[in-house]
């Protein structure tokens, strides 16, 4: 079982990232998440204990996360390959990976840093747009719709920004990803497995960069 990892602030472009990276290779996406949005529908028992954190407005703990991504490995073949975005957060959820792929066989082979300066991704974030009808995702600057205040693909002309995506949001949400990854960054570069990627130009020059350092 082979596992890469992506890590990158909040507006790095990790997703997008990741689905070029999933489209090229025969790494699944995996995103935290999605898991626990999946096993709350499913009615696990390990998602009916995450709905439960979660309707009650708490933080979803280490445990029940570990679990779900478990359950997810465990249901596929030895020689699968994972790619997780933006997961692990802390060092006790990456030993605590690391364990877990032990348990099963795998292991971490590549920590991908995308590197974006700051100026850059409160550009970006500051100019997102979602649209409320389908949730189609602009950027005024780099990826605006046709016409103007119009989503391209519903045609509804609400376009609104999320309140997380205001300057000083994404300011206080750089903040806090650079205190609680920094010390994230040194453990996986003691392991020998950090990599970085300029993720600063366009999601295609991204992509071509980070395969091309793909092992």
């Amino acid at each position: 079982m082979k596992a890469i990892i992506l890590l990158g602030a909040p507006g790095a472009g990790k997703g997008t990232l990741a689905e070029r990276v999933r489209t090229a290779t025969p790494y699944q996406h995996v995103s935290t998440g999605d898991m626990l949005r999946a096993a709350v529908k499913a009615a696990t028992p390990t998602g009916l204990d995450a709905k439960g954190y979660m309707e009650r407005g708490e933080l979803v703990p280490d445990e029940v996360i570990l679990r779900i991504i478990e359950e997810r490995l465990a249901s596929g073949a030895p020689e699968d390959a994972y790619m997780f975005d933006g997961f692990p957060r802390t060092i006790a959820q990456a030993k605590a990976l690391d364990a877990m792929l032990a348990r099963l066989g795998g292991a971490i082979g590549q920590v991908f840093v995308l590197d974006v300066p700051n100026d850059t991704i409160v550009k970006r974030l500051s100019g997102r747009r979602i649209c409320r009808g389908c949730g189609a995702v602009y950027n005024l600057a780099a990826i605006p719709p046709k016409v103007p205040g119009v989503c391209d693909h519903c045609g509804g002309n609400d376009l609104y920004q999320r309140p997380d995506d205001t300057e000083a949001t994404v300011l206080n949400r750089l903040d806090v990803y650079e205190k609680q990854t920094a010390a994230l960054i040194d453990y996986y570069r003691e392991k020998g497995v950090l990599v970085r990627v300029d993720a600063s130009t366009t999601p295609e020059a991204a992509a071509e960069d980070m395969l091309s350092k793909l092992r």
